[in-house]
């Protein structure tokens, strides 16, 4: 199938998501970080197999949708997530959902939308917040995209443990000052603090877990206790050597696990690598 672009309607208007590939596997739909894009998952989509369906998008606020009215909270984004799968996946599904993106997938996931097989969570926020999440850490958080120097301080001293290339890091800067003033602190104010453990605990498909060794926001210490008790089927793998953004750091190492993942989960009929 051909690259397309297609529209789909939530609440309040419209979001565009990217389609590409298909073969009639599984379709991988990718939901970004807290201050990403559909552009955060490029480097992992390019080494994908090229017959691998996957779907991205903005999410509400953010890039393209952040005309788009509010709430922001992790309910809509939900909502809005399960509408783009709706609108377009026919058959089978992934969830892969990065940080902020995780925790959406954990409330998508514990719906049980007919046809999901699994979700892939990348360094993602737990659903129990971890003690160092206190409104002093809440209130700094939220001004970490104030602006570019802000984002490249939060880039060097936070979100990465390797350099990563230039235009990547403009791109990173890009994407998190374009976004709404109301979407860039409900998540940082509000998101990242909620309890969604009861929900969390519903889910019943496959879910692998990947964390940064060297991250500082999601720690492999914090997701063993904060989330895998609280996600049935749950198993954790870390990637030596990076930090918070693994799509973007490592994305060859979240290819890898992505069509890992699809064989285990879709037995043959999941892709393999290049």
């Amino acid at each position: 199938m051909p690259n397309t672009t297609k529209t789909v309607a939530v609440a309040g208007g419209c979001l565009e998501a990217r389609i590409e590939g298909g073969n009639g596997g599984p379709t991988l739909v990718f939901a970004h970080y807290w201050g990403g894009s559909a552009g955060t998952w490029d480097e992992v989509v390019r080494r994908l197999p090229p017959q691998q369906a996957t779907v991205r998008f903005d999410q509400r606020g953010w890039g393209s949708s952040r005309h788009l009215p509010g709430p922001y909270h992790l309910d809509q984004l939900a909502d809005d997530l399960v509408r783009v799968v709706e609108g377009c996946v026919t058959g089978p599904f992934v969830l892969v959902g990065h940080s902020m993106g995780g925790k959406v997938g954990q409330l998508v996931a514990a719906r049980r939308p007919a046809d999901l097989i699994g979700a892939v969570l990348i360094a993602p926020a737990p659903a129990r917040p971890a003690p160092a999440v206190t409104e002093e850490y809440r209130q700094g958080l939220s001004h970490a995209y104030d602006s570019p120097e802000s984002v490249g301080h939060a880039l060097d001293h936070v979100l990465t443990a390797v350099p990563v290339p230039p235009p990547v890091r403009d791109a990173i800067v890009r994407d998190s000052l374009a976004a709404s003033p109301e979407a860039r602190t409900e998540w940082p104010l509000r998101g990242i603090a909620q309890d969604i453990t009861e929900q969390a605990r519903r889910i019943q498909v496959p879910v692998a877990v990947l964390a940064g060794e060297h991250d500082k926001v999601e720690p492999p210490a914090v997701l063993r206790a904060c989330l895998l008790p609280h996600v049935p089927h749950a198993t954790l793998t870390t990637v030596p050597g990076a930090g918070h953004l693994l799509p973007l750091e490592a994305p060859e190492a979240i290819a890898r696990a992505l069509a890992d993942f699809l064989t285990a989960t879709h037995g043959a009929a999941g892709p393999s690598r290049r």
